[in-house]
């Protein structure tokens, strides 16, 4: 298959925008829909072409990328449109949890389609650059059939044929990124508290930050052989610090909400009896029961 494939993009918020430039740039025909029409306005002028409706754009080619709220808005902008699914592979890049991405995929293909999940790692900054990912999970004949022109937004990374595996892969990222961004909004608020801006902070900031990957790695090898020993680290330890944390924000008169709940975590671990064990004993409590 060509690596200039005709694309449709339906959804044309920010990310959507970014797609369909990177697309163009790179000398794709790409047709476009959104409920806002005007939102396409730069982009015709750029060379894409405004489909009249989210039918004929859905007909225009056989590969559709979705970049929608979630599959609630999915459904409410295909179902005029269900009567052109037939046969064309729809890419759905929007955001949602993996269940309600296996519920959408079967909707698609019971109206014929084929369906490819897609989780982007980037912001619409990051489209068009290879150093970029994305999941993708769904069939791998389609996928493989559509992955030079997929290429063209990130790098793909396909995780197999269950269509909810790229959704899990992508919240998973997410549960990352907003608990550790939330951590900075903390550290913050603690030190404007205490006189110190922002850019102050940041060089010892991004450095915690960019230890954490040796933390993780140390750790995964242990969680998954189930060791939770207290050799290195040890969970009355964590605890005693994180009160310490706890108390200087609150000392600070800074907002005690995000501490508190991590402190309350550590306290249920030694309710459990963890007091010796590696505070990586924590993650029994988050397991699923």
């Amino acid at each position: 298959m060509s690596a200039k494939q005709p694309v449709t993009v339906v959804g044309l918020g920010p990310m959507g925008q970014a797609m369909v430039r990177a697309f163009l740039d790179a000398g794709h025909a790409v047709t476009v829909w959104n409920r806002t029409a005007s939102r396409a306005d730069e982009l015709v002028a750029a060379g894409a072409v405004l489909a009249p409706s989210v039918e004929a754009a859905v007909k225009a080619n056989d590969l559709v990328i979705l970049s929608l709220t979630d599959y609630e808005t999915m459904y409410k902008v295909l179902e005029p449109a269900t009567g052109a699914l037939a046969g064309r592979v729809i890419v759905n890049l929007s955001s949602d949890t993996p269940e309600k991405t296996r519920a959408g995929a079967s909707w698609i293909a019971g109206h014929g389609g084929i369906h490819i999940t897609g989780g982007v790692a980037v912001p619409p900054s990051g489209i068009g650059s290879r150093d970029s990912s994305a999941f993708y999970s769904g069939p791998r004949e389609a996928f493989d059939r559509h992955r030079a022109t997929l290429e063209t937004l990130t790098s793909t990374d396909y995780r197999g044929e269950e269509p909810g595996l790229a959704a899990l892969m992508y919240q998973i990222g997410m549960v990352m990124f907003w608990t550790s961004m939330l951590s900075y909004w903390q550290a913050v608020a603690l030190a404007e508290a205490n006189g110190l801006k922002a850019e102050d902070i940041l060089p010892h900031a991004t450095g915690t930050m960019d230890a954490m990957g040796n933390f993780l790695a140390f750790y995964t090898k242990r969680i998954d052989a189930g060791d939770h020993s207290g050799d290195v680290d040890r969970l009355a330890m964590g605890m005693a610090s994180v009160e310490h944390v706890l108390h200087t924000i609150a000392d600070a008169g800074v907002d005690t909400a995000l501490p508190t709940a991590v402190a309350d975590l550590f306290r249920r671990g030694m309710d459990a009896g963890h007091q010796a064990d590696s505070f990586s004993s924590l993650v029994e409590l988050l397991k699923k029961k």
